[in-house]
C-alpha cells in the first residue's frame, strides 16, 4: 500500500528565499531515494510563508527509511536558523488510485 504525506510547514515570508537552497537540497535528495514516488514544496500564492508539502512513497518501508536518511538531520537541523514553525502533515495509506 502506498503512503502520502500532505501538510504544511510555515516559514516567515521575509526567510522563503533564503530557505529556498535548503528545500531545493530536501527535494533532490529525498526524490533520489528508493521508493520516493514524488516529493514537492510550493509557496502558497496568497500566503507566501506558507510551505505546501506533498509528498508519495512506495510504502511505509520506503518512508521510514526516508525518515533515517543522512539528509533528512541536515534539513531539519536547519528549520531554527530560517524560522520554521507550525509543521502539520497527514500521511495517507492509499488502498487504490485512478486518473481524474
Amino acid at each position: 500500500m502506498s503512503v502520502v504525506i500532505a501538510g504544511t510547514v510555515r516559514v516567515p515570508p521575509e526567510n522563503v528565499e533564503a530557505f529556498r537552497p535548503h528545500m531545493d537540497a530536501m527535494l533532490s535528495a529525498s526524490r533520489a531515494e528508493d521508493g520516493c514516488l514524488t516529493y514537492s514544496y510550493a509557496v502558497d500564492v496568497q500566503d507566501p510563508g506558507l510551505v505546501r508539502v506533498f509528498e508519495a512513497w512506495r510504502d511505509e518501508a520506503a518512508l521510514q527509511a526516508h525518515f533515517q536518511a543522512p539528509h533528512m538531520a541536515a534539513w531539519r537541523a536547519a528549520w531554527p536558523q530560517f524560522g520554521v514553525s507550525d509543521r502539520r502533515l497527514t500521511l495517507y495509506e492509499v488502498a487504490s488510485e485512478r486518473p481524474l
